[in-house]
């Protein structure tokens, strides 16, 4: 099972010498002297389809396009999960939920979040001596010492889950529409079923709420405007930094404009995705002008479009998963088709990643911890295993391969959650569950199980739609390795370090800033 999983020792550059000499770079992460600093984007239910370098003809990720041009692009990579607390728990983990113990999201009135022995990458980095920062959805527990300042970020401005998890009294573009907040003597609103409660959603800085509920017509704004600041504050201190951004893009509600114009009202995905992809610039812009020649950015997404959105979701681009779509139901978020977890990614540090290249190695966003520890020069936690990789030989080196073998945990549509029931295999990926999640029509597909388990050769069907004939050759050459390389993953995690989430539900722990007031309301400082 080597080179299944990663269980890293990094030991002093005084015992190994350089990593990788090809690029001026030592084993310690240091450029020239210097650690380099790193920003981590997340964007938010976007399509693997909906970055124009990969597949869309429009022109509404120019900055991204640009980045692309500039770094590295990966086709072949993957959210860790379908879903976005256990996404962004493996990113901040490297572990897949079944260790790290993040098996399905958190609620507005979670008690509990990504478990405390948990060892973050923002904790590795700040021992490191890096500075850190976080702005946007966080989603891993709001509640006490879940929150991101206990979690070793320095700094945090943000939503402290998904902004449809709240009232605002400007609700954007959802499906079905959901309503504004309520007012003093207004009636109790009469909710759809997929809104949320009537308290508000929350805006925090640190552990203050500072607004509630938010303008989702100006985050983008603030975002921005916290992200560049922190840079450019963390840069004056001279000392590395680590910033990861969350962006509320591109989830529902998709935020209207303060001064809304046509082309918004026409085709909302489309103004969204522009108005995500000009935050992005604006924050290289800020890095190439502090920070440039040592600073990695890293761009990707948490998981697939959310197809029951509709004409508000994503595109999956060729990843159609037409097998399900057949059956029922949505192959894209929440589901382990193609759809749910292949998204965008994109790597950019000039004079040390190659420009204008497309890999097609297979990559996660499991392998960001493990990576990004290794070039900060800093230390894994020893007592745990971890599923990630350093791809740093195929960032730096041009290696062509990344893992062998990926697995992807149920994230809602089908089977217990965060099981392991679907494996990539290089070119091949086998289910033995099948399901679809609910389809912009309001279907929902049913939940099948598959023993012997369905297989695809994706190098010939991106589409998933006609699995290997059971009875073929390659299908009979394909399947022992399957078999073994499943019984090994789950071998290695009953031996492992494992975490148990608390998923306890308590009214008491909604962010509130003025219970005295209708829908918490506060005033914004």
């Amino acid at each position: 099972m080597a080179g299944l999983f990663l269980k890293v020792f990094l030991v002093g550059v005084s015992s190994l010498g350089c990593l990788y000499p090809f690029m001026d770079f030592c084993f310690r992460g240091e450029t020239r002297g210097q650690k380099p600093n790193f920003v981590i984007i997340l964007a938010d239910d976007m399509g693997w389809g909906d970055l124009g370098a990969n597949w869309a003809e429009t022109k509404d990720t120019a900055n991204l396009d640009k980045l692309a041009a500039e770094g590295m692009r990966f086709v072949d990579f993957h959210a860790a999960a379908s879903t976005c607390s256990p996404s962004r728990a493996s990113l901040l983990t490297g572990r897949l939920g079944l260790r790290n113990g993040v098996t399905h999201n958190f609620a507005v009135t979670s008690v509990g979040g990504l478990p405390l022995n948990e060892t973050t990458l923002a904790e590795v980095l700040q021992r490191a001596g890096y500075i850190t920062g976080m702005i946007g959805k966080w989603h891993l527990g709001h509640h006490g010492s879940f929150h991101p300042n206990f979690r070793g970020f320095d700094y945090y401005f943000g939503i402290p889950y998904s902004h449809d998890m709240g009232c605002t009294d400007t609700p954007g573009y959802n499906y079905p529409p959901c309503p504004a907040c309520p007012r003093r003597h207004q009636p109790s609103r009469n909710l759809e079923r997929d809104c949320y409660s009537d308290v508000a959603l929350p805006l925090y800085e640190n552990l203050n709420i500072v607004e509630q509920p938010v303008n989702l017509s100006s985050l983008a704004r603030k975002y921005a405007e916290k992200a560049t600041q922190f840079i450019q504050q963390a840069r004056a201190s001279g000392r590395p930094f680590l910033l990861y951004v969350g962006l509320a893009h591109m989830h529902v509600p998709l935020s209207r404009p303060q001064r809304s114009a046509g082309p918004w009202d026409r085709r909302p995905y489309a103004a969204g995705l522009r108005e995500m992809d000009r935050l992005v610039g604006q924050i290289k812009d800020k890095v190439d002008r502090t920070a440039k020649n040592n600073t990695f950015l890293w761009f990707t997404g948490d998981n697939g479009p959310w197809a029951q959105k509709c004409e508000l979701a994503g595109s999956v681009g060729p990843f159609l998963g037409s097998w399900q779509s057949r059956q029922g139901g949505s192959p894209a978020k929440q589901t382990t088709w193609e759809g749910g977890h292949r998204v965008p990614a994109l790597v950019y540090w000039p004079g040390r990643v190659p420009t204008n290249v497309t890999s097609t190695a297979l990559l996660s966003v499991l392998d960001i911890f493990p990576t990004v520890v290794a070039l900060a020069g800093a230390s894994l936690p020893g007592d745990r295993h971890f599923d990630g990789l350093d791809a740093s030989e195929v960032l730096f080196g041009g290696a062509p391969a990344g893992h062998r073998v990926l697995f992807h945990p149920n994230s809602g549509a089908a089977g217990e959650d965060g099981a392991l029931e679907t494996v990539r295999l290089e070119r091949y990926k086998a289910f033995y569950v099948t399901g679809g999640a609910k389809a912009c029509d309001g279907s929902v597909g049913p939940e099948q199980h598959h023993e012997p388990p369905l297989i695809f050769n994706l190098d010939d069907d991106a589409a998933e739609a006609a699995p290997l004939e059971r009875g073929s050759a390659e299908y009979q050459r394909v399947l022992p390795k399957v078999r073994e390389a499943l019984r090994g993953v789950l071998r290695d995690i009953a031996d492992d370090h494992i975490s148990r989430a608390d998923y306890t539900r308590d009214p008491s722990v909604t962010p509130c800033c003025n219970p005295q007031r209708t829908a918490c309301r506060c005033q914004a400082v």
